[in-house]
């Protein structure tokens, strides 16, 4: 049996956040994808539509403060959808496989990652950031997490549940995807399945490739 592409949790992170991950061959990465059009403005109206700050908000800015991150400053990822979404904006659109992924976590109101396999190197860990690491963002300046949550391989840290990085970012050029999402140890299994199987059949629909890799941090 093959090692999964999340080799390790760190101790200190473990009581904290369940990493969930899919990975995917084969996808074709487009852009201006009009097939996930309706798709998404029914997930944006809907969350538009319900006043409530889902549960999933809160178990996720109590996990941000876990790791000594004030949530109302750095917004979780999915926050920030919902935030954009109940302000009237539409759903940014990037590429189908960002997509899907950013439906999938203004949805289930968790932070996702993305990230391109063949630009990462050697083995994938989830740990906290050591005094100052860094990453250039995504259309954005250096992203410091010194002592916060991040996805890491042999190069360095490459993602967290605020911003990824630009090295590993999903364009048209990749085949393999990494998802992985950054869920709160207060979310059950059943729950973090159920998002893994919607996030597989949407990138299998609108995405095209194959599911290599199914797991979840109590795998490892």
């Amino acid at each position: 049996m093959s090692e999964p592409v999340l080799r390790h949790v760190d101790a200190d992170v473990r009581p904290h956040v369940t990493p969930a991950w899919l990975v995917l061959d084969g996808v074709t990465v487009l852009e201006g994808e009009t097939a996930l059009d309706a798709p998404l403005d029914e997930i944006a109206a809907r969350m538009r539509a319900s006043v409530d700050q889902p549960a999933r908000t809160a178990a996720v800015r109590a996990m941000y403060r876990r790791f000594g991150v004030d949530p109302t400053r750095t917004r979780p990822s999915s926050e920030a959808l919902l935030r954009r979404v109940r302000k009237g904006d539409p759903l940014p659109r990037i590429n189908n496989v960002v997509d899907v992924c950013n439906w999938c976590s203004l949805e289930f109101q968790v932070p996702y990652g993305l990230y391109d396999l063949a630009k990462v190197q050697g083995a994938i860990v989830l740990r906290t950031g050591a005094p100052g690491e860094s990453y250039p963002g995504i259309r954005k300046d250096d992203v410091h997490v010194d002592g916060r949550l991040v996805l890491a391989d042999t190069l360095g840290p490459f993602g967290n549940p605020t911003s990824d990085s630009a090295r590993t970012m999903v364009t048209p050029d990749a085949t393999s995807v990494l998802t992985l999402i950054f869920a709160p140890a207060s979310i059950g299994r059943d729950e973090l399945a159920a998002m893994l199987e919607a996030t597989s059949a949407r990138m299998r629909q609108f995405c095209g490739g194959i599911e290599r890799e199914r797991g979840m941090a109590d795998n490892l």
